[in-house]
């Protein structure tokens, strides 16, 4: 069942790239877009789960943490060529922060794929577990994001 979510999770990915692709951006950067989208998918799908604001759904959560899992564990090659910060491209929000310190912002995939591991792991569990670890998940997110892309103000 993981293997095939995964696969689905993947092929979701490419077509999210493909439909997206704006001749003016790189194909990197509607990558790592269609990326964060279905990070922002799965994270609200659980966030809402957690929050008691949508009801609890077993099937639904443990997809929502397996695509997290699929995506955290995505080799990061290609989707960060030199060129592609929020400096040199307008639709980019990558700062350059990310390529003076590529390993830093790397490392920060592993972090979020041990949240995410850690979340795949009781999402079938009910709202209290997945309430439990999205702290984890949001920090690990929210790490990355507080050094290496732009703020939406």
């Amino acid at each position: 069942m993981k293997r095939h979510l995964a696969a689905l999770s993947l092929a979701a990915l490419a077509a999210t790239a493909a439909i997206a692709q704006d001749e003016d951006t790189p194909a990197s950067v509607e990558a790592r877009h269609g990326i964060m989208e279905n990070y922002s998918f799965s994270l609200s799908t659980l966030g809402a789960m957690a929050k008691g604001e949508v009801e609890f759904d077993a099937e639904m959560a443990q997809a929502a943490a397996d695509r997290l899992v699929v995506l955290s564990n995505l080799n990061q090659e290609g989707y960060w060529p030199e060129g592609t910060s929020s400096d040199e491209v307008e639709d980019s929000r990558a700062l350059p922060a990310v390529w003076e310190d590529m390993e830093d912002f790397q490392s920060g995939f592993g972090e979020l794929h041990e949240a995410a591991m850690a979340m795949q792991e009781v999402a079938g569990d009910g709202q209290d577990a997945i309430a439990g670890q999205m702290r984890a998940v949001g920090q690990s997110c929210g790490g990355c994001h507080d050094d290496y892309r732009m703020s939406d103000d």
